[in-house]
């Protein structure tokens, strides 16, 4: 088992001797270069499959696959962005919000849903700042973009209302969950949801989404097993393990993502704490020579020595926590098998050093290169900009067709299979590009006055987009800056009128005891978006986003945090 790890690291480091060092010129190059494979598939999407859910780049025609919301048009609209197009991001935002229904009678991924659609949305909410689109008062706090991201996250929320809140895989969004809909899910399908719920709660102050998140996430958390590992699949009602097989890979790997990302972006510590319980575990039991296996969840043993593609999103993510060594030996391992084959095949045998069967597939995933752009961030290192341009040289080599990019059936042999997944432009397209333009915005590249923060917030007393965007699991990027910025200003519009209010007493009087406020059922709970055509009205107290001790002034007396 261990001999096709010691070649591989020998290849790695015969060739790090030898790492080209790319100027700006190469790295400009480049990136016009990925412009190009983004036109080509997004074009071809526009002209052959609007308004399916993606492209059929083998027929030049189009199909739905998640629910039959123009999901492609929704996964790109940021990348539009990022590419620097604000023209057609306009465009389509105002296309979707006229021709994106939710109110159908489809059964929905109810994960998919939510990092493609939901995270989609916010993520283009928070960005049309930027792109130039006329703003609401009180942006980023209200819009509609956000609304239809509430909308479809809405439709969502019957899953989760189960004995344990952890949600159903499918619903159907017009009538909820099917009374015959499996109670068995994956382990992804229960923890990946903390990054959207929680962005839609703050921004719009309706705790229920985050909420039924944490839920989720703490019964999934105590169904660990002795030895800290979880399962691969799960029987959401009864909380029995249906599939034992514990990794980072297929089915569990956005949990763990989301464990650390949660805790970044919300400045959460329980979250961060599970992660690293989990940590401890994962390098126990499932780690062997920087490869990561998957072994029995209750016993530790190997059940399957096979590395997935999916898995490749690791390094990125140890990077992200400061643990560099490993991860650059894991992504050492990984950039192997690329060149092995010009692709990460979906499974592969670490013992025999090959593909498995009927998993030699690759549908152009992002994961190794989202890997690299964390890792090139982090060590300045031009290796991991070598696979950037590999894989730009693969796909277009391998995967291009006149109507768009394919996924490659067979890396084997580079047999093709009609399906462009909205991933590649979503995810794998927007990453190479961020690899090759370190001083972009979403890296908080550039210097005040260059755009690179934007005001928000009432007054605009908010600052925006300073850096610090992280990225949900379809690399969607969201701003903390946002989140603080509209849940402080609730916060602090409460703290006045609960300090105002108590000075009206008078003096010797009782004041009752304030009324448990009754949380409504998923679903039917209240909202501060604005809804269309309603204008927004100046809330009867407001002050400026200033530290509340330092600003508030009653009747000649200052409030400070202690008083």
């Amino acid at each position: 088992m261990r001999a096709p790890v010691h070649v591989a690291l020998f290849v790695w480091l015969l060739n790090d001797v030898t790492t080209h060092q790319f100027t700006e010129e190469e790295m400009a190059d480049i990136r016009q270069r990925i412009k190009s494979m983004f036109y080509h598939a997004y074009n071809s999407y526009l002209d052959n499959a609007f308004p399916y859910d993606e492209l059929r780049p083998l027929t030049c025609d189009g199909q739905d696959t998640w629910g039959s919301f123009s999901l492609t048009l929704i996964d790109a609209l940021d990348t539009l962005l990022v590419l620097g197009n604000h023209t057609e991001f306009q465009r389509v935002a105002s296309l979707l919000q006229d021709t994106v229904d939710f109110d159908i009678d489809v059964n929905a991924s109810v994960f998919e849903t939510n990092i493609r659609v939901v995270g989609g949305l916010l993520s283009a909410h928070l960005l049309a700042g930027r792109a130039g689109m006329e703003l609401e008062p009180g942006w980023p706090c209200s819009g509609p973009l956000l609304r239809m991201a509430e909308d479809a996250a809405r439709k969502l929320l019957p899953a989760f209302q189960t004995a344990t809140g952890m949600p159903y895989g499918t619903v159907n969004l017009l009538h909820g969950v099917s009374p015959t809909e499996t109670p068995v899910t994956c382990t992804a399908g229960v923890g990946t949801f903390i990054l959207e719920f929680a962005t839609l709660s703050r921004l719009t102050g309706d705790e229920t989404f985050e909420n039924a998140a944490r839920r989720a996430l703490r019964a999934l958390w105590k169904t660990r097993s002795d030895i800290g590992l979880v399962g691969n699949h799960i029987d959401i009602l009864s909380r029995k393990w249906v599939a034992q097989d514990a990794g980072i890979g297929a089915g569990v790997d956005s949990y763990f993502e989301y464990l650390v990302k949660g805790a970044i972006m919300l400045q959460d510590e329980e979250l961060l704490n599970m992660f690293l319980e989990y940590d401890r575990a994962i390098q126990n039991y499932t780690r062997f020579d920087d490869w990561y296996l998957w072994v029995q969840m209750h016993k530790g043993t190997v059940s399957m020595p096979v590395f997935q593609s999916l898995e490749a999103f690791w390094p990125g993510l140890q990077s992200l926590l400061g643990n560099l060594d490993s991860a650059v030996r894991t992504f050492q391992n990984y950039y192997s098998v690329w060149r092995q084959f010009g692709g990460l095949p979906e499974f592969y045998s670490i013992p025999q050093g090959y593909t498995v069967d009927k998993r030699e597939g690759y549908p152009l995933r992002p994961e190794l290169i989202e890997s690299a752009m964390y890792l090139f961030r982090a060590t300045g290192d031009h290796t991991y900009l070598q696979l950037g341009l590999d894989a730009l040289e693969s796909i277009e080599r391998i995967a291009k067709t006149p109507c768009g990019y394919a996924t490659v059936k067979d890396l084997r042999d580079h047999q093709l299979d009609n399906r462009m997944e909205s991933f590649f432009l979503a995810e794998t397209v927007k990453y190479l590009y961020l690899l090759f333009d370190p001083a972009h915005f979403l890296h908080g590249g550039g210097t005040e006055g260059d755009g690179s923060w934007e005001e928000g917030g009432e007054a605009g007393q908010c600052v925006l987009g300073a850096g610090g965007f992280i990225f949900n699991t379809e690399a969607h990027p969201l701003d903390p800056a946002a989140l603080y910025c509209c849940s402080r200003h609730a916060r602090d519009r409460q703290e006045l009128r609960d300090i105002l209010l108590s000075l009206s007493e008078p003096a010797g009087k009782t004041k009752p005891p304030a009324k448990q406020t009754e949380v409504p059922p998923p679903g039917q709970s209240e909202s501060i978006a604005l809804k269309p055509g309603e204008k927004k009205t100046p809330p009867l107290l407001s002050c400026p986003v200033q530290p509340f001790s330092a600003r508030l002034s009653v009747l000649g007396q200052v409030f400070s945090d202690n008083t």
